[in-house]
């Protein structure tokens, strides 16, 4: 029943998800492809994924511990945190701070994981902001 509901939830959100990105106004300026074309595939993903859980469910689903429901929630706390303070500290800092909790919560030791974090936020930064040329919020430091 429970992998009903989430399948039902799931095509409910990728629905959302499309009809939001079909509100967006494309500028005469944009390129072939629009802004939209990316949202839509995600949506199309979820959509077509939720459809088969909310087909083909599971016969016995095994729900985590109430100390791994405690984890997921506590990452989903740090992506919000991350999203909220990227204006604020900047793509390196931000970034570098959430994978190095991440990191460490996958089972990394605390030195291993803030090499990781340190690591990855500078390797999105080298090739989304350096090699394509995106826009990466700045922080206080400038980059």
């Amino acid at each position: 029943m429970s992998d009903r509901i989430f399948g039902a939830f799931g095509l409910v959100l990728a629905l959302v998800y499309a009809w939001a990105t079909l509100q967006i106004q494309e500028s005469f300026l944009s390129d072939t492809v629009g802004p939209k074309a990316f949202p839509l595939i995600v949506a199309t993903i979820l959509g077509l994924s939720s459809l088969v859980i909310l087909l083909r469910p599971d016969a016995e689903p095994q729900w985590p511990a109430l100390g791994r429901l405690a984890e997921i929630a506590a990452a989903a706390v740090v992506m919000i945190l991350y999203a909220e303070f990227l204006p604020e500290v900047g793509f390196i800092i931000a970034t570098a701070i959430a994978a190095t909790y991440l990191s460490w919560r996958l089972g990394s030791t605390a030195v291993q994981s803030v090499v990781a974090g340190i690591g990855i936020s500078i390797g999105i930064y080298v090739v989304f902001h350096l090699l394509f040329g995106l826009s990466l919020a700045r922080g206080p430091f400038g980059f």
